[in-house]
């Protein structure tokens, strides 16, 4: 059995100071991929660089206090690859590949265009440069397994307000568009969505802090594990861990009978 788990931490130190780390050991997880650290290696502690059991590996994002993907595993990789090889876009940290014989676990994390119309063409400009990417990560001869925080909402079952958002970015026409061409056209995985084709508020992994978004349950399904098909169909269940909080994102645990 392999257990992977993807977080969006909206910052590692944050997150520690909300019990993460205390929480992470119960979890048995092969993998965590953790996304916006908010943090550089001078950050971090010890424990948050290699917690017991684990190996961590990080991207940063040059701008301190910003972005940044990270990854915790079991055992070491091959090969370690950090960024998509475009500058602008690995400023910002924001890709990590740990590579094995026979498997990739990659952690990502997409722009948000909502703070304005600068970032919602850097997040196009991501897309673009990911769609690629992804096409190629596809023929790469092993099962890749991509976590992350996505910034998209795919379906309208995947928002609860989503009426009120489809001029809005995250739920555009042009990226969930996008998102299907992931999908169908390289033939993408939607791990969660293949397990629970139906499923709605329970879905959700990321909640504003405004108003009482949490509270109403008013939620964006954002965070993701797509993988490639053979791996995918091992998966058995997912969980979107709730019970604790470490940030406005829940963690997304899926478990794969893959050795």
């Amino acid at each position: 059995m392999l257990r992977v788990i993807s977080a969006n931490l909206n910052g590692i130190r944050s997150a520690v100071n909300k019990g993460f780390l205390d929480w992470l050991p119960k979890q048995n997880a092969d993998f965590v991929c953790m996304q916006e650290l908010k943090a550089q290696a001078d950050n971090l502690t010890a424990a948050m660089l290699n917690p017991e059991g684990y190996y961590g590996f990080f991207h940063y994002a040059e701008k301190k206090g910003y972005s940044g993907v990270g990854l915790y595993a079991r055992t070491q990789p091959l090969k370690i690859i950090q960024g998509l090889g475009v500058p602008e876009i690995d400023a910002e940290g924001r890709y990590l590949e740990l590579v094995y014989d026979t498997l990739s676990i990659i952690s990502v994390y997409l722009p948000s265009g909502s703070s304005g119309d600068h970032r919602q063409a850097a997040k196009y400009v991501f897309m673009e440069h990911f769609f690629a990417h992804l096409e190629n990560l596809a023929r790469c001869g092993r099962q890749v397994i991509l976590c992350g925080d996505w910034n998209i909402a795919h379906k309208e079952i995947d928002l609860k307000n989503w009426k009120g958002n489809r001029k809005n970015s995250g739920f555009l026409p042009e990226e969930r568009a996008w998102l299907t061409h992931v999908f169908d056209d390289i033939g993408w995985v939607d791990v969660y969505r293949s397990l629970y084709p139906d499923a709605t508020g329970d879905a959700y992994t990321w909640w504003s802090n405004r108003g009482q978004a949490w509270a109403k349950n008013v939620g964006w399904r954002i965070d993701y594990q797509i993988a490639t098909p053979a791996i995918a169909a091992t998966a058995q269940q997912a969980t979107i861990y709730k019970d604790e909080r470490f940030s406005d994102h829940a963690p997304l645990i899926i478990d794969y009978d893959y050795e």
